[in-house]
């Protein structure tokens, strides 16, 4: 059996080896990604042969996987998953983009059947495009962003990246925001609040980029993400007063001008189901919906 460990922070080094050049573009396939979400998930890693291998646990007691990154016999990294599983017809592996569906397919033909789950489809853009929101179908952006620097126009862009000691102001803005949004959600905002809490803390040693914006005196939005391979950047985090007109659209295009615009894509994770999250990432018009499967062994008749 693969003996699984809770990832923390020092196993950074050992995971990015695997991940760092990975050319999915998926937004599993990020250390920082792994490491902020495992208090939801229960992840776990393995280190076999030449293969990372990521375990997630449900509060059910139900297992899932990531296909298994390296390079060797992909076809015994996956048997061992199965066998570690203990039930091949309670197998699964999740997160499984189309790349990934297609090495799998081809190492093992008509083993799996492959089932869509839009809720975790990745929306990734270019970065030209978040930068100058060209065209008529971002207009409105553009009208947003032009109506909060007319109404805050001594606004001021903060670099985290460069001053990391702003860490702290974020994480007394993200109270206030908790305590302004908690009463009308449910527990993903709690688990979100702890997501960011540790971003923000841990923030040098994941080696993330970040920005934020400040209207007089105090900050009003923030945004956190990291490298996820030489082609893009992934977006973990976006906080803003909604009730401050342009507060999103100013920080979104801010960052990525100033903190990612060497990265040809970017990736703006999920939108895990919510349909206000949905038409959010939707109305900037993502240049990929970058498509993902569980993977189930097929039920032998």
């Amino acid at each position: 059996m693969i003996e699984f460990r809770d990832i923390e922070l020092q196993d950074k080094e050992i995971i990015d080896k695997f991940l760092i050049n990975n050319p999915y573009r998926a937004s599993e396939s990020c250390f920082s990604n792994l490491y902020g979400w495992a208090h939801k998930y229960k992840t776990k890693y393995a280190v076999w042969r030449d293969f990372l291998l990521v375990k997630f646990t449900s509060d059910r007691g139900g297992c899932s996987y990531l296909t298994p990154f390296g390079k060797g016999n992909l076809v015994s990294a996956i048997e061992i998953l199965v066998e570690e599983c203990g039930c091949p017809v309670k197998f699964e592996m999740s997160g499984v983009t189309e790349a990934m569906r297609e090495e799998i397919e081809s190492a093992m033909p008509r083993r799996f059947e492959y089932i869509r789950q839009r809720s975790v489809y990745d929306y990734i853009y270019t970065s030209e495009k978040l930068i100058n929101l060209s065209g008529k179908k971002l207009q409105s952006k553009r009208n947003h962003i032009n109506r909060f620097t007319a109404q805050h126009s001594d606004y001021k862009y903060i670099s985290i990246t460069e001053y990391p000691g702003e860490t702290v102001r974020c994480k007394e803005m993200l109270q206030k925001w908790y305590d302004i949004n908690r009463e009308s959600s449910d527990e993903s905002l709690d688990l979100d609040f702890k997501s960011t809490s540790l971003y923000l803390d841990h923030f040098e040693a994941l080696e993330l980029r970040g920005g934020a914006i400040e209207v007089d005196g105090e900050i009003i939005a923030f945004s956190l993400g990291a490298k996820l391979n030489e082609d893009t950047f992934i977006v973990h985090v976006e906080k803003a007063f909604a009730e401050i007109q342009g507060a999103y659209p100013i920080i979104n295009q801010q960052f990525v001008k100033n903190e990612a615009s060497e990265f040809t894509y970017i990736n703006r994770e999920e939108d895990m189901g919510y349909p206000s999250l949905r038409k959010a990432k939707m109305s900037y018009r993502p240049d990929i919906l970058l498509e993902k499967f569980i993977v189930k062994e097929k039920v032998r008749k």
